[in-house]
């Protein structure tokens, strides 16, 4: 990887995708934030290990699964500041409570939330609790960490499929990636994926995928592109649906 520097860019990504304490980077490495984005996926298993590893000693000690996927999204929650959820309920809000491109801008760009941001995260994280509920009691306690890079190897597909939505910004400062750091992105996730879940993985990457491609639809209808929202809200999203479809099968 003499293309890429690894420990200036999963540090980029740990920045940004992260709550985690980091020292001070040099302000010369976030001019390569594009180049990065292959370690989205690092990220997500920066968040997710010790989630995982949280749930498992819930359960070792006799609590109940339930309870145990709820202390595994808190984790997330916490390590992420809850970006992606933020995410989400701006998109929800900004897609579907304005009528112009300019108008839903402005609203996903509000810091106050309205009824379908509310609605998209009550839906969002009651679905991934029941959901990660019978996945740690019959599927495996591993199975999210698979998922979160998996869901996060989407992001920059979607910075790659779409063009940035304002000028500015979080997505706008990280700057447009080409296809090769995304696409290894997806390399990396699945090379850590598949001895987790194993033949599974093919209708999770489906599915992933088409959800994928659908948010990438509405993005484009809705406001012209994508911002730092519909990122985050595309990573909340996918992992959802990677979960749903491990239960399915």
């Amino acid at each position: 990887m003499r293309k890429y520097d690894i420990i200036r860019d999963i540090s980029l990504s740990l920045v940004l995708l992260t709550r985690l304490p980091l020292p001070a980077l040099p302000k010369p490495w976030f001019q390569h934030q594009a180049q990065a984005v292959w370690a989205f996926p690092v990220a997500g298993l920066a968040v997710t290990l010790p989630a995982c590893t949280v749930a498992m000693l819930a359960l070792w000690v006799g609590l109940p699964a339930s309870i145990a996927a709820g202390l595994l999204i808190t984790v997330q929650i916490v390590l992420t500041g809850a970006m992606h959820e933020d995410g989400l309920a701006d998109t929800a809000d900004g897609f579907w409570g304005g009528f112009s491109p300019e108008r839903r801008l402005e609203i996903m760009k509000d810091s106050q939330i309205g009824t379908y941001g509310v609605l998209a995260l009550l839906l969002s994280i009651g679905l991934r609790w029941l959901a990660l509920t019978t996945v740690l009691s019959t599927v495996g306690i591993w199975t999210p960490l698979a998922l979160a890079l998996l869901s996060r190897a989407a992001m920059p597909i979607l910075m790659v499929t779409l063009s940035n939505a304002r000028t500015s910004g979080l997505s706008q400062s990280v700057g447009r990636p080409s296809s090769a750091p995304a696409f290894l992105g997806l390399f990396i996730a699945l090379l850590i994926s598949v001895p987790i879940i194993g033949l599974a993985i093919t209708p999770v990457l489906i599915a992933m995928g088409l959800a994928t491609l659908a948010i990438a639809m509405i993005a484009r209808a809705k406001i012209g592109g994508q911002t730092g929202d519909v990122l985050g809200a595309g990573q909340n999203i996918t992992e959802l649906v990677g979960l749903l479809v491990m239960l399915a099968i």
